[in-house]
């Protein structure tokens, strides 16, 4: 059996794999390099190989991303019906959790605004600020990374967490509700922080419009992490241009990469970095991505179930 890892392994890292594969092939090579005849008689890829090349790849029985997002990857024709598709849910909840909990404090303690006056070397009172404790924060997402999220937090005082899932179900402790999207409106409405950490599906498209912007308080404050297509770009932009929103930060945007001559670019209250939150910046990030992919390497040679398995359906883990 033949296996593609197109990650970005250290020897530490061959070694885990190595230890699972138990002497099949392994062929190393970054994603990006990856071409269609490298792949003819791989029989597994472990990383995002581009989507295009994939139906060149006739004998893929299980294809493991490094990534939680899986959209591409489940369009028609992209992979046979017979191969297995996993993402790496769970290996990034640490790393995107800590930089949405990063980016919200900067905004409420109005630090991005204070840098501005470093620069200038102003000295000067922005005056008054916002805490996380005894705020309501919406969690838009309870999957691995908006779980973290609600942990954190939880840890930092008496905040009141409300997770929104797609479905129904058991309150987790570190949250003091659960709705689902049928309720998005009324608990917008409660809100001082929402924090968004949706994937691209269908029924997340555009989600966040104006008429749900104008379900917000006023002075909320607004994080996204998921998806930039989840937002309608102009409808966030008019928010906090007009001061509904005191304050947004976002990892994603829709267009991205953000063209130089977009407006959101330049509007006070927006901070935007370039979809960073996540890859490998945080070492830990890598490791538990290849620890998913070195068991699930065990259970495939094994026959057993492997983690993660993506629902074609839907995008999400099942």
């Amino acid at each position: 059996m033949k296996i593609l890892v197109g990650l970005p392994v250290n020897d530490r890292h061959k070694k885990w794999l190595e230890e699972r594969a138990k002497g099949q092939e392994i062929l190393y090579a970054p994603t990006a390099t990856v071409t269609a005849d490298m792949i003819q008689d791989v029989d597994i890829i472990i990383g995002n190989v581009k989507a295009e090349l994939l139906p060149y790849a006739p004998k893929l029985k299980w294809l493991q991303l490094n990534s939680a997002g899986a959209d591409a990857y489940c369009k028609p024709g992209v992979l046979r019906q017979e191969t297995q598709l996993t993402n790496a849910t769970g290996a990034y909840g640490l790393a995107l959790s800590e930089h949405m909990l990063a980016a919200l404090m900067a905004m409420q303690k109005k630090l991005y605004l204070y840098y501005d006056q470093q620069k200038r070397a102003e000295w000067k009172d922005a005056g008054p600020v916002a805490s996380i404790d005894g705020s309501t924060v919406l969690i838009l997402g309870m999957g691995d990374i908006g779980g973290k999220f609600a942990r954190k937090v939880k840890a930092l005082g008496a905040a009141h967490v409300i997770g929104i899932r797609r479905r129904q179900a058991a309150k987790p402790d570190y949250v003091d509700e659960i709705a689902t999207m049928d309720e998005l409106d009324t608990c917008l409405a409660r809100a001082d922080v929402v924090a968004a950490s949706l994937p691209g599906t269908a029924a997340t498209y555009q989600l966040m419009d104006a008429k749900k912007f104008a379900c917000m308080k006023q002075g909320a404050y607004f994080v996204n992490i998921g998806r930039g297509t989840a937002v309608v770009t102009d409808a966030l932009c008019d928010a906090v241009l007009n001061g509904h929103l005191a304050g947004a930060a976002v990892d994603v945007t829709d267009p991205e990469p953000l063209p130089p001559d977009h407006r959101m670019w330049k509007i006070p209250g927006i901070y935007i970095t370039p979809h960073i939150s996540g890859q490998y910046h945080l070492a830990a990030t890598l490791d538990n991505i290849v620890h998913i992919a070195a068991d699930n390497i065990a259970a495939f040679l094994k026959g057993d179930s492997l983690k993660n398995i993506v629902d074609f359906a839907t995008g999400y883990k099942k």
